[in-house]
């Protein structure tokens, strides 16, 4: 056991606490870390597989919660964006992309706690517009989730309906985006053993998380993922 793996070790499980807890966020959360223990391309589709595997874990006791409806767009939209967005994984820096994203995820939370982000969009584009982003910057950085999120907090879903969509979601957006990286080379057996390497830690994580979502009421609920927000924004604009 080393402090390279210890260390790793601890942003997945912190990440999958959180996505326990809220559906989304293991990219924000070990995508801060990971990044200094592996390549950066290596902790994307590491983090991609892994949110595949446990999306599965989460949505099964909350399926019967599932919108289909309300994701429908939005997953079209993903499978659209998804090939960009490995392309640029494949032959761009991701600092540049980072700091945007950050600085919008700053913005979104600025708008919520000054009551001015919209309770609700109305119309077919913003659901496919809001996929497309999230399949580019999934594809790129392993951020499918900040367009998502945005999104789904203004479709009035009960906290169960939000985190269950969100894994239908994540499901397809990053099985998409996976098959994408093994065309460009990106799945390699490294990451094969990281996955194997990282699955307990992973494991725990969620379980854990599962069980505090159990106690956590819709207000509250909504802070926490703005809060959320607003933590991966400040990291990501600082670090690029």
């Amino acid at each position: 056991m080393t402090l390279s793996w210890l260390a790793g070790a601890a942003a997945v499980f912190a990440a999958h606490v959180v996505f326990g807890v809220t559906g989304f966020g293991t990219g924000l959360v070990a995508m801060a870390f990971l990044p200094f223990i592996m390549t950066p391309s290596q902790a994307v589709v590491l983090m991609t597989v892994l949110t595949i595997i446990f999306a599965v874990v989460i949505v099964v006791p909350l399926r019967a919660d599932i919108a289909p409806r309300g994701i429908i767009l939005l997953t079209v939209g993903s499978v659209v964006g998804a090939p960009f967005g490995v392309f640029i994984l494949a032959v761009a820096p991701a600092e540049v992309v980072n700091r945007l994203i950050g600085a919008f995820l700053i913005v979104v939370v600025v708008l919520e706690f000054a009551k001015k982000f919209p309770r609700r969009l109305e119309g077919a584009g913003w659901g496919f517009g809001a996929g497309i982003l999230a399949g580019v910057l999934g594809g790129a950085v392993g951020l499918p989730g900040p367009p998502t999120i945005v999104y789904a907090a203004t479709q009035s879903w009960s906290p169960r309906t939000f985190k269950a969509n969100l894994q239908a979601f994540f499901i397809v957006n990053q099985s998409v985006i996976l098959v994408g990286y093994w065309m460009a080379g990106l799945v390699t057996a490294e990451v094969g053993r990281l996955t194997v390497v990282y699955l307990l830690p992973a494991l725990v994580g969620t379980l854990a998380g599962m069980r505090l979502f159990n106690h956590v009421d819709p207000v509250r609920f909504r802070r926490i993922v703005f809060a959320l927000l607003f933590v991966s924004g400040s990291v990501l604009l600082v670090r690029g």
